[in-house]
């Protein structure tokens, strides 16, 4: 049986529980529909971090494509490529023919400490 004479804080209670209840709900809620794992902030996120990756991809598909490339003029079943062949011995061997001319690349030093 419940008392008629119940005190204020109780009444308070009954009167405002489930409105704040509610209210905490929608903020928890609301809170990670904009700023949570899967919000709209980090939406954004990922459709960057998405685009980033798929440049990158698009970079690895050429240069996948290329050494494919390459791969298939070494085919064993229809003969290595005369010009690949040429160019990796060459390359491998250090060496140029008679009649060619070499101009060397100088790579660029550090600039020297202390002065």
């Amino acid at each position: 049986m419940r008392s008629r004479n119940a005190s204020p804080f109780q009444t308070l209670l009954r009167r405002a529980g489930l409105p704040a209840l509610t209210l905490i709900a929608i903020g928890f809620f609301g809170y990670n529909a904009v700023l949570g794992p899967t919000g709209i902030m980090q939406t954004k996120q990922t459709k960057v971090e998405y685009e980033q990756k798929k440049a990158e991809y698009a970079g690895l598909d050429k240069q996948r494509a290329a050494l494919k490339n390459r791969v298939d003029l070494l085919d064993k079943k229809r003969g290595v490529d005369p010009d690949l062949a040429d160019e990796l011995a060459r390359k491998q061997l250090n060496v140029v023919r008679p009649d060619e001319v070499v101009i060397p690349l100088q790579q660029h030093a550090p600039a020297p400490a202390g002065r």
